[in-house]
């Protein structure tokens, strides 16, 4: 045996701990090239993805701006530029137009938009025919309805008695000039 002041089972044992540590460490290492390889590969991924991106916007941008006229030699500036909302008449010569393409419906697909336009009509009348007989809004027609009730009967009768004001107003001129006559005779 040897001479060792350590036992034998705790050698082992330390043996055994930093064996593990060791994997775990390099396990731990191999994850993180991973992770950083996938990373790195998402990122080349975006970036194709973006330059591919720019490209097409690039194509778009150059499709949609109008190239200048050969003759024309004129110079905007920007600021003019940002205001112009189109280009009609500038030149006098007819612009290009795109052809708008002329889509047919089949059947079935117009059928279900003709049937989807009218249940959303439908459902708009029912909902506005239910708000309308709701019990608030019947108040509110009642209550309209009794103040211009009200109303016009308080003009009835000042009407009435202006009416009658008057009336009574021509029968005494009447009677005195009745009786300025006969006192003249």
């Amino acid at each position: 045996m040897t001479n060792s002041s350590m036992p034998a089972w705790a050698l082992v044992a330390t043996l055994t701990a930093v064996g593990v540590l060791v994997l775990i460490s390099l396990a731990a290492v191999l994850l993180a090239l991973g992770a950083r390889r996938r990373a790195r590969r998402r990122l080349e991924e975006a970036e194709a993805s973006e330059a591919e991106l720019r490209e097409r916007l690039e194509a778009l941008e150059k499709r949609l701006t109008p190239p200048e006229p050969v003759g024309r030699r004129r110079r905007r500036d920007l600021a003019e530029r940002e205001y112009v909302i189109t280009s009609l008449g500038e030149d006098g010569e007819p612009t290009e137009v795109e052809q708008v393409v002329q889509r047919t419906l089949t059947a079935p697909a117009f059928a279900d938009a003709v049937f989807r336009e009218t249940v959303v009509h439908g459902a708009a009348l029912v909902h506005g025919v239910r708000r309308a007989l709701s019990p608030e809004v019947r108040f509110k027609i009642r209550y309209e309805m009794h103040r211009e009730v009200k109303r016009a009967r308080k003009d009835r009768k000042s009407e009435m008695r202006e009416a009658l004001r008057e009336y009574r107003a021509r029968q005494r001129a009447a009677v005195d000039e009745d009786v300025r006559m006969e006192d003249s005779r």
